[in-house]
């Protein structure tokens, strides 16, 4: 079973922008991702996918492997699925570009539920944690999963749902955006129209769930840390340069 990262990379990110490109204690944050996606051992191979002449150049300059494709895409999904025959794969993890924290037990836990799923039953598998707080549930940047009781999703919002009286209750968990599918899963999410959930939430996991395409959650404990803000890549700094991750 061949299995290959796939770093979607674009430069007109609307919060932070040209994110990818800061620089993270001497390395740009796209180069910090790649690194530690390669360091996790987990893959055959890892490769960044982009449309922008400027990534390319600083791929180029540090010896990064890459795909250039400059039609454009709604999500970073699509990113991917739409260079995904040319990807020599059996599994395809999009793996997010400014998330350079990899955590290699979750993945490790994505990659043995497809493993031993010997009858390729489960095309696509996905994350969630644990919603901690009020804040949390009520931000959001953060989407929100729901599963049936085979942990499956049944929907995806960025809304504090479903009604909650008290917390812990709740059964509303955080959708972590990294998703392992089958290569003939991906290619044929590329063909999938988007419908009127996912143009209202603009997430594209829902384009799947109006599919009535399943997608198989599990349960991680782990801290993610994404770049969104100005506020995230100096949080990242501060991680990178005091442990002298360099």
């Amino acid at each position: 079973m061949r299995i290959v990262a796939a770093i979607p990379a674009r430069l007109d990110s609307t919060r932070l922008p040209k994110k990818l490109l800061r620089e993270i204690c001497g390395k740009t944050l796209i180069v910090r991702t790649y690194e530690a996606t390669v360091n996790s051992n987990l893959f055959d191979d890892v490769l960044v996918i982009t449309n922008s002449h400027e990534i390319v150049s600083e791929l180029e300059n540090n010896k990064v492997k890459y795909i250039f494709d400059d039609a454009n895409y709604q999500t970073g999904t699509d990113r991917i699925a739409g260079v995904a025959s040319k990807i020599e794969a059996d599994i395809i993890i999009n793996v997010q570009g400014d998330e350079p924290f990899i955590n290699s037990n979750t993945i490790e836990s994505i990659l043995n539920t497809l493993k031993h799923d010997k009858e390729n039953n489960i095309k696509i598998v996905s994350v969630m944690t644990p919603i901690k707080d009020d804040q949390e549930l009520k931000n959001p940047n953060n989407v929100k999963v729901f599963t049936d009781v085979s942990n499956n999703a049944i929907y995806f919002s960025r809304h504090s749902i479903p009604f909650k009286i008290d917390l812990n209750i709740s059964k509303a968990h955080k959708h972590v955006g990294i998703y392992a599918f089958r290569k003939k899963s991906l290619i044929e999410f590329a063909k999938l129209n988007v419908g009127e959930l996912e143009s209202s939430e603009k997430i594209e996991a829902l384009r799947l769930i109006e599919n009535d395409i399943k997608i198989k959650m599990i349960n991680s404990n782990d801290t993610f840390i994404g770049i969104d803000t100005e506020e995230d890549i100096q949080k990242a700094i501060k991680i990178f340069c005091e442990k002298g991750n360099l």
